[in-house]
């Protein structure tokens, strides 16, 4: 439990072979690269591939989003399976773990999910994780396994997010590969493709903007593939692949969740003075707050918003939206702790 914690993603294009179907010879060289990495890191897989998995038990498969859901649910054992057969070879175990978008947003539901990751790693055992297609609602879920790996390796502290993708790393206008990117600027920005590939929901857009949110949270990003030999440790070592620098990050813990993991129900639109206010690390009082937007009760996390409709931030209420409004003129009474305020 001391070691570090490194988040690797792996694509649907990465894992899929020329008939769609996904590649076991891939899957046994992830297994054969982790568990060498998996004696210096503790390790989370993210692994898409479950639908490129299921779907030829479907007739007439046309890719609707019913279709992708039971594809998925028919691909996740077989997937798992897959892993559980090459890491055995290293004597590992694995663990399949299906999440949803409110694990993340319920702070209650995400500390239980970190209490079960390290019950598996204190077992020597790896999780492998995607998404719970089957059940999970389009209004809220994941936009990709990006932002899947990317909530997971900012919940759980991570060092280290590594991207595997079918473009190898990131690529300049000329198709070369960028070994190092300090900064995520215009510069940058401005070789994104927003093809996606054809069996993937993310495309390098997705990933550079996932990439933004963990360095700016303190982690180290790497965008590599999996041709050549040891490609995973090549690019940790910074030999393959494209490494994204990280800036120092000083929020705890449940700020990086509050800015990262939440899923926010409503807007609190705050006055000049209560913006001040909060700049200075100050509580949000319900007499600097103009309005309060959409249903929401205690606990639950919204958006700020300035006198001029900017977001400024996201803040765990300890009010309802009822006793926000109704309280706006009296002194006094706290809308939302410092503590749970985080300031974009």
């Amino acid at each position: 439990m001391n070691k570090r914690i490194l988040v690797i993603k792996f694509g649907s294009a990465v894992l899929a072979g020329k008939d769609g179907r996904t590649n076991t010879s891939v899957i046994r060289k992830i297994a054969d690269e982790v568990a060498a990495l998996h004696k210096y890191y503790t390790i989370i897989v993210v692994s898409s591939g479950a639908v490129s998995s299921g779907k030829h038990f479907l007739k007439d498969y046309r890719g609707t989003l019913t279709e992708k859901k039971a594809a998925a649910a028919i691909g996740n054992p077989i997937l798992i399976n897959y892993y559980q057969k090459s890491f055995s070879k290293h004597g590992i175990t694995v663990a399949q773990a299906l999440c949803e978008r409110h694990h993340f947003s319920n702070r209650h539901q995400f500390v239980q999910m970190k209490n079960t990751f390290e019950a598996f790693w204190k077992n020597n055992i790896i999780p492998v994780v995607n998404e719970n297609d089957l059940i999970s609602n389009n209004e809220i879920k994941f936009s990709d396994n990006d932002e899947l790996a990317t909530l997971l390796a900012i919940g759980f502290n991570a060092e280290k997010l590594l991207i595997c993708t079918s473009s190898n790393g990131f690529l300049d206008a000329d198709k070369n590969i960028i070994p190092v990117v300090n900064t995520i600027d215009d510069s940058i920005l401005s070789f994104i493709s927003t093809e996606k590939s054809a069996v993937g929901l993310g495309g390098m857009l997705s990933k550079i903007t996932f990439t933004q949110l963990a360095t700016s949270l303190g982690i180290e990003v790497f965008i590599t593939g999996l041709k050549g030999s040891n490609p995973l440790q090549q690019t940790l070592a910074l030999q393959k692949g494209t490494y994204f620098k990280a800036k120092k990050s000083n929020l705890k813990e449940r700020q990086k969740w509050l800015m990262s993991g939440s899923v926010t129900v409503g807007q609190i639109h705050v006055d000049a003075g209560a913006e001040k206010a909060l700049l200075s690390r100050k509580s949000l009082l319900t007499v600097g707050i103009s309005k309060a937007v959409g249903q929401f009760a205690e606990g639950q996390v919204v958006q700020l918003m300035n006198e001029t409709g900017e977001i400024i931030g996201v803040a765990k209420t300890k009010l309802s939206n009822t006793e926000i409004n109704r309280h706006r003129k009296t002194k006094n009474i706290m809308a939302a702790h410092a503590d749970d305020i985080v300031l974009f």
